[in-house]
């Protein structure tokens, strides 16, 4: 594999291949895992304008060192980048498209994405986008990298904007005797206009509801969810609240031996989707309009590719080594093709 230091050497390396992966962390496997050239040393933060609530860094930056930088000035992402701790860099949460939980109340990876300099099929670098929040001007090129795979661009830096850091955070647990219980309450909640900064159902019918902001603020919107089942929730501890939403970020909860699939779902499939998959080690996150699931590492995906098709939900593999990492239905467009023909027209980039 060659390891990619500079711009300039990825440029030269795309002219020279006839194919190109990337990869950076390597958290993301299924995505990544006939990868032949790494941008993990293609890293650093470039500038840091706190007052502008924006950064700019390279491809291979890994986000627990942004994230560091931030928490100094009080600053952080609030779409809670997945795998931030196992090593998860900017460019591949970007072409992945992961959003953590905090997606719900402010938006994913491409809300928060401004610029990118991007190297194309034929080793151009074109830069897209700008390093300020307040421009609205062009073809907005990089939101289309955000889940992209790769295959529009290989980006190389990679700007941000930032939010405040909430001064204190409260989550509150629903326990449910069924799914369809767990899901009325979770539709509930996220119609409610109680401004949840998280709303996650998981396997065991129990609904967490998160609250941000002043203290003093989160103190009475937190009783007010809590009140909100016919049964009061139980606000979790400090320290609680913490280590859960940081497990969420890492999927601590995912079961030793399997392959995670992140779905496109919405609430009104949840119940048939845990029908049709009873044992199947899930969760759902952003208001029930995303499903996170632990698929048996190995075992044929036939039949999740058969529910994902019946229920309409196109899938992703995130970890694991799949043939082809996507599952369940696929829709491919003109605009997308015509795109690829565009930035890519040898195909090099090509996704299976």
């Amino acid at each position: 594999m060659v390891v990619v230091e500079k711009p300039e050497e990825l440029q030269e390396l795309v002219r020279s291949q006839p194919r190109l992966r990337v990869t950076g962390g390597g958290t993301k496997p299924a995505l990544s895992h006939s990868a032949n050239a790494s941008l993990a040393k293609l890293s650093g933060v470039r500038k840091y304008n706190p007052a502008e609530f924006t950064f700019t860094a390279m491809a291979g930056t890994r986000i627990d060192e942004v994230e560091t930088i931030l928490a100094e000035r009080q600053q952080y992402l609030p779409f809670e980048p997945p795998f931030s701790a196992s090593g998860a860099t900017l460019g591949g949460t970007v072409a992945a498209g992961l959003s953590g939980s905090g997606r719900l109340r402010f938006g994913g990876v491409r809300d928060f994405l401004l610029g990118a300099k991007i190297v194309t099929g034929e080793g151009i670098s074109v830069a897209t986008g700008s390093q300020v929040v307040k421009n609205a001007a062009g073809f907005d090129l990089p939101k289309l990298m955000v889940g992209g795979q790769g295959c529009y661009g290989v980006m190389t830096e990679l700007t941000f904007k930032v939010f405040p850091k909430p001064q204190h955070s409260a989550t509150v647990v629903f326990e449910a005797e069924t799914v369809g219980q767990a899901v009325a309450l979770l539709r509930k909640l996220a119609g409610s206009g109680l401004d949840l900064a998280a709303l996650d159902l998981d396997a065991d019918n129990r609904l967490w509801a998160r609250v941000c902001g002043f203290r003093s603020a989160v103190l009475r919107r937190t009783e007010r969810v809590r009140q909100s089942a016919p049964t009061p929730g139980r606000i979790l501890t400090d320290d609680e609240d913490a280590q859960f939403w940081n497990d969420c970020q890492e999927f601590r909860w995912l079961p030793d031996g399997r392959d995670l699939v992140k779905v496109a779902i919405t609430p009104k499939c949840i119940e048939k989707l845990a029908l049709l998959l009873p044992h199947v080690a899930r969760r759902f996150s952003v208001g029930g309009n995303l499903a996170w699931i632990g698929w048996p590492t190995g075992e044929n995906p036939a039949q999740l590719r058969h529910v994902l098709c019946e229920l309409e939900c196109p899938g992703l593999f995130v970890t694991g080594t799949p043939s082809t990492p996507y599952v369940g239905p696929r829709v491919d467009n003109l605009f997308a093709q015509r795109l690829r023909a565009a930035i890519d027209p040898h195909g090099k980039f090509a996704v299976s």
